[in-house]
């Protein structure tokens, strides 16, 4: 396989998830008591999501991870053609879209008088969308060219589309809005992974911004780096690390968040620490948690005071209890390997005087045998009857290689995900034979009004419904 016909496989790399249908806002409405999706409420009006997918994951204890990445150790494993048992049951297109998990901190920013509040919420809007990566090691579909999700959530009063606008390199493009105006979420995501031997690295490259329109501001920042360990032997375990800037471009507002990479010992395993200064860079509020748990916001001297009471109190357990761990592996001839799962230290304690902006949702109790899916997540492949005639075509619902994984049908999974790779190629070399160069639909390359760089911006037109003209990529 040259270069031209390399599969990419892309990966990346939310409170209220409670179940309520929504309506398609802008499609046809059908006759009698159903929905615009096809969907009969029940009694009390209310249309219930489902809560889990219709067959647990398979066993992925006899496939030999091994014996298939010794090869592709040090390469970009977007150009590599991933086996069925690395996935699970979404596209990356669904991925992108539980960004808006808690998208009701976006509302309460919007509600918010002083801008330093404002950017409390939207930190912890920024560190909630990486929340779902907990424990998430299967890796998404990629998305075919042309590929689009939409997601319309009238309870939580936004709705979403998405295109896999550019196949080399690989690039996804979203755009969400709110229903009522208040605000506008976009971004293009174009992740590079690589793998090291025993972990694989993904760098989310691509800028998220966030549009506050009743008060004239936008927001922007990258997320940052992942890594999951152990993908060879032992337990697999996700950490995030590097520096994200978030920057208020209307106020000169900046939120500088640190995620901490795990170390040697494990204590800042999952930490989030930074702060938030104002357009004279003076520091106006310390933010402090785990993105898998909480943030919190505090007052710059009460946390220092609180750091300065805690030095003088000298050594304490947590620092004992690390130490005595690596004592105890050095004394029994056990190796201090970088990869290994280190103990979660403990959750976060709150200081005094601290503000509690975000905490994560509890996983359903059978999340560990879903893919170690949130609530959010087991929605969004659900496709119900009179969906089929209401979304576009090109919907990864409509996927029949995340079908039928998602139905505990592997076998059926690999081919079809064979398949659509191979017609995918077959498309691409005939466009290259005509002279022809792929279209995208929905959205079109041009540069990010606040940041200068490269970006791809929403066209419009998707929820008019006119898709007579979309291509077959299924």
């Amino acid at each position: 396989m040259n270069s031209e016909e390399e599969f990419y496989d892309a990966e990346t790399g939310l409170e209220s998830d409670d179940s309520c249908e929504v309506s398609f806002k802008d499609a046809p409405v059908y006759e009698g008591k159903q929905t615009s999706n096809g969907r009969v409420p029940s009694e009390n009006g209310v249309w219930e999501r489902r809560t889990t997918l219709p067959a647990p994951m398979f066993s992925r204890n006899d496939f030999s991870i091994w014996g298939f990445l010794k090869k592709c150790i040090g390469m970009e494993l977007s150009k590599i053609t991933m086996p069925v048992v690395f996935n699970e049951p979404l596209s990356f297109l669904q991925r992108i879209t539980e960004y808006m998990e808690h998208a009701y901190l976006i509302h309460k920013a919007c509600t918010m008088s002083d801008s330093i509040e404002r950017m409390q919420l939207v930190a912890a809007f920024a560190v909630s969308a990486v929340a779902s990566q907990w424990d998430r090691t299967g890796k998404p579909f990629n998305p075919l060219l042309g590929e689009t999700y939409e997601l319309t959530r009238e309870d939580e009063s936004y709705r979403l589309i998405s295109e896999q606008v550019s196949h080399h390199p690989p690039i996804s493009a979203f755009f969400a809005e709110s229903l009522s105006q208040d605000f506008v979420f976009h971004g293009s995501i174009y992740p590079k992974l690589k793998f090291w031997g025993k972990s694989v690295e993904a760098e989310p490259k691509g800028t998220m911004t966030l549009e506050l329109s009743k008060h004239k501001e936008a927001y922007t920042w990258t997320n940052p780096m992942c890594c999951v360990h152990n993908v060879i032997l032992g337990k697999l375990w996700i950490e995030q690390y590097g520096t994200v800037e978030i920057v208020n471009h209307s106020t000169g507002d900046k939120c500088v968040l640190n995620f901490k990479p795990c170390g040697m010992f494990g204590k800042e395993l999952h930490r989030v620490e930074g702060h938030i200064q104002d357009k004279n860079k003076k520091k106006r509020r310390v933010i402090y948690g785990k993105w898998t748990e909480c943030l919190y916001t505090i007052e710059p001297k009460v946390y220092e005071a609180n750091k300065k009471a805690e030095k003088k109190n000298g050594d304490t357990k947590k620092h004992k209890q690390v130490r005595w761990w690596f004592l105890e592996k050095v004394n029994t001839g056990g190796a201090v390997d970088a990869d290994e799962m280190p103990d979660v230290q403990e959750t976060v304690t709150m200081i005094p005087g601290s503000t509690l902006q975000w905490r994560i949702a509890p996983r359903p109790a059978h999340s560990a045998q879903m893919y170690n899916f949130t609530s959010f997540a087991m929605t969004l492949n659900e496709l119900e009857p009179g969906m089929e005639g209401v979304i576009a075509p090109t919907d990864c619902r409509l996927r029949p290689d995340i079908r039928a994984m998602e139905n505990g049908d592997i076998d059926t999974a690999s081919q079809e995900k064979e398949r659509l790779e191979e017609k995918q190629r077959a498309a691409r070399r005939e466009r290259a034979k005509d002279g022809e160069d792929w279209s995208t639909r929905w959205f079109h390359q041009g540069v990010n009004p606040y940041t200068g760089t490269s970006d791809w911006v929403y066209t419009g037109g998707y929820f008019d419904r006119k898709y007579s003209d979309l291509p077959d990529i299924y």
